[in-house]
């Protein structure tokens, strides 16, 4: 049996793939709601959100905010492109 299909093999085990179809862009089903964080901290939607107020959202009373503040910061140490 090859690589490949013991790959589709795994992911279809797994529940298939992410809303993204693909399993190179799995994160695009992962962010239900793109670009909420930016919108709860009141901030352009282009513009980065700087380092003070990630770190107050993550230590929000709110569970949601501090849910979208964590994963800003997790997909902040990911690699971009090639």
């Amino acid at each position: 049996m090859g690589i490949q299909r013991k790959h589709e093999m795994r992911k279809m085990a797994m529940g298939g793939y992410s809303k993204g179809g693909h399993p190179d862009k799995w994160i695009q089903g992962a962010i239900k709601h793109p670009g909420a964080l930016h919108k709860s901290l009141h901030l352009p939607k282009g513009k980065k959100i700087p380092e003070s107020k990630l770190e107050k959202a993550i230590h929000s009373k709110n569970p949601l905010l501090r849910k979208r503040a964590n994963l800003a910061k997790t997909l902040k140490k990911m690699h971009h492109g090639k």
